[in-house]
Order: structure tokens, then sequence, then C-alpha cells
């Protein structure tokens, strides 16, 4: 839905051949004459406003405007705490050939004069060169400290690997030698047993 007359300064523009932004936020009116019927059903306007809003918070009727064939607009200032500059709409219509007017919609909207927040601006166009700069090197740094930490976590982990295989290769040969039977040879007579526990023949203690 078109909305707003050009403003003084959009007029200027227009004769000068120069294109102004409307500011963000402010609606954007269609250029035409409003129908007469509509334009003159203030009162219906009205009525229709105060069976949602306080008496107290709708000002004086700010004028009709044209929304396109047979569709008129009504603005009533808003008195409401905290909505300074705001203004009430209030949208009519009527068919074609007839006199009954018919509300469509009606609610707030804001005006030259209202206190808005600033049209939002990407990140990228906030930031100053020397930012953008600085954020560079901030995300560089940052993968590289990934980057070894990972590759510390890494040889962490082959070094782990190896120990625990040289613990299972030690216990192998544990296992494997404990189990390795005696060869014959290698057995003491009975008598190196002795003297191998300290038990000598009792004729060399006689003796």
């Amino acid at each position: 839905m078109a909305r707003q007359d050009p403003s003084p300064s959009t007029a200027v523009g227009a004769a000068t051949g120069a294109a102004i932004r409307p500011r963000a936020g402010v609606p954007v009116w269609r250029v035409g004459k409003p129908d007469t019927l509509l334009a003159g059903a203030v009162e219906t306007a009205r009525a229709a406003l105060l069976d949602v809003v306080e008496p107290e918070q709708v000002g004086r009727h700010l004028g009709a405007k044209s929304e396109g064939e047979r569709l008129v607009t009504h603005l009533f200032e808003c008195v409401r705490p905290g909505y300074r500059g705001w203004q009430w709409y209030v949208t009519v219509a009527r068919v074609s050939r007839s006199k009954i007017v018919t509300v469509s919609e009606l609610g707030v909207l804001p005006s030259e004069d209202s206190v808005l927040a600033p049209e939002w601006v990407p990140w990228s166009e906030r930031i100053r060169p020397e930012e953008r700069e600085q954020a560079i090197l901030d995300a560089a740094a940052e993968g590289i400290e990934v980057a070894d930490e990972a590759e510390s976590d890494e040889a962490e982990a082959d070094e782990a690997e190896a120990d625990e295989s040289e613990g299972e290769s030690d216990e192998a040969e544990s296992d494997e030698g404990a189990g390795h039977p005696v060869d014959a040879g290698d057995a003491l007579d009975p008598e190196e047993e002795l003297e191998a526990e300290g038990i000598t023949d009792i004729d060399d203690e006689i003796d």
C-alpha cells in the first residue's frame, strides 16, 4: 500500500532532478486526489478509531490521503505518551456507485517528526578499514592457534599409542620367559642342589 505525499525536500529534489531517499520507516503516500465521499467520512473514521483507542490519545484530524480508486486513509494526531510525531490512520473504502463507507484497517504510523531507530547498516559497511584489517589478522591468528592445538593433540595421541605398544611387547616377552621349559642338561644334580641350599655332606663336617 503506497503512503505519504512528497515532502518539501522530495519536491525540491524532483524539481532539480536529484533523487532524495525517503526517511527509513516513514510511509510514502500515493499522489492523487482522494475520493470526495470517503475524504468527507472523518467522523466515521474517528468513531472506528475510538473503538480500539482511548479518546484522550486521539488528537485532531490531520488530513485524508488517497490510497487508490475509492480508497482513502484518514490521519489523526497521536497523543499517546511515548509516540511523539506518530499518527493514527484509518483506511476507508466503498464499492462503485455506493455511498456506504467501510472501514478497512487502522493503526499508527510514524511521520517525519517521529523518533525512530536509525536505518540498519550491514556490519561490513559500518566498520572502518583498519578494523576490517584487524579482524582479518585476528581470524588468521585464531586459525593458526587452532592448527597448532590440533597438531599437539595428534602428537600426544601418537606418543600414548607408542607407549601402549611398548608395554604390550614387554608383557608378551615376560609371559614367554615364564612358560619356557627348563632344559634337562641345565638341571642340577642332587648334591649341587644341596650345596646351593647350604647343606654339605656329613662326612665333610666330621673331617
